[in-house]
């Protein structure tokens, strides 16, 4: 995959190495402290400063961002060194992450760009805490994706699902769940829960699954047109990915059984179907697993 010379995404949280899943980088700077200064010579001044201290203790934010309408996402953690390959790693998702805001801006009208977590061991976010064990994932809550760059040597090593195409897949497959928080059919789906049995949600939740994997497609079709990214083989690795995080292959390799009843992300066959139907078509209007016929 050809993604070094590709420009870098603003729209990324970066918290590797932090240890409560806070973002890094809250401390105080210049501008606020001079204003801190000029407050604290009134009596009115001593209860913004607490005001303002309490707001930067408890939400690790800082409240200028606010006052000066400098809302930019992305927070650079300038304590942590990862090792040489876990920071290419980490630049390779920033630039991937710019690929799928360079297509969907280009394909929905006022975009709303996702913001990228980088975190290691675990995390906070508005839908939780969450280990590295969880995996990477989308939390509509703060229309963040979460994940731990660990994550790729577990797909290489133990789902033997290598490959950067592979990992540009996933982070394509949680921006598609973004796509779906925008749409509401992430809200859709989850009002349906406890109104209809768990086999029942399960089959939505299929659904959703592979419709996030439809839209990594569609995103794969326009950057290979718009950037020329995709080097021979690459198609193959998605795919290949796509199949590795099927429900009965996880099932059948943890427990030796399938349990059809219980899938919740869609079999091998369904996930490399819908991926490669939206790399084929590019039309996100092809991607209603909902009212297909058959997934």
């Amino acid at each position: 995959m050809k993604w070094r010379s590709n420009r870098r995404s603003t729209n990324v949280d970066d918290r590797r190495g932090a240890s409560s899943g806070r973002s890094s980088g809250g401390g105080l700077n210049p501008m606020l402290i001079g204003l801190l200064l000029k407050l604290v010579t009134s009596k009115k001044g001593l209860i913004i400063v607490a005001i303002v201290a309490g707001v930067m203790y408890f939400t690790g934010n800082n409240p200028l961002n606010f006052l000066t309408g400098n809302t930019n996402n992305q927070i650079q953690n300038t304590t942590y060194k990862g090792t040489a390959k876990e920071n290419e790693l980490a630049a390779f998702s920033n630039r991937v992450l710019r690929s799928t805001e360079d297509v969907w801006n280009k394909i929905i009208p006022n975009y709303k760009e996702p913001t990228l977590v980088l975190f290691t061991g675990s995390v906070t976010s508005a839908c939780g805490g969450a280990s590295s064990a969880t995996g990477p994932f989308y939390c509509p809550g703060d229309d963040k994706l979460y994940i731990d760059l660990s994550f790729f040597e577990e797909m290489a090593r133990k789902l033997n699902a290598p490959g950067d195409f592979a990992q540009a897949y996933v982070i394509a497959h949680e921006v598609g769940h973004h796509i779906q928080n925008l749409t509401g059919m992430n809200r859709k789906v989850q009002s349906m829960r406890g109104k209809i049995s768990q086999t029942e949600y399960n089959k939505l939740s299929v659904m959703l699954e592979l419709q996030a994997d439809f839209y990594a497609g569609v995103w794969a079709h326009h950057a290979k047109n718009m950037e020329l990214i995709l080097d021979a083989g690459d198609l193959k690795e998605a795919l290949n990915a796509a199949h590795a995080i099927g429900d009965d292959r996880l099932q059948k390799q943890s427990t030796g059984r399938v349990v059809p009843d219980s899938f919740t992300h869609g079999t091998s066959a369904q996930r490399m179907r819908w991926f490669k139907k939206g790399f084929e078509t590019g039309d996100v209007n092809q991607g209603d697993t909902f009212n297909a016929r058959s997934l």
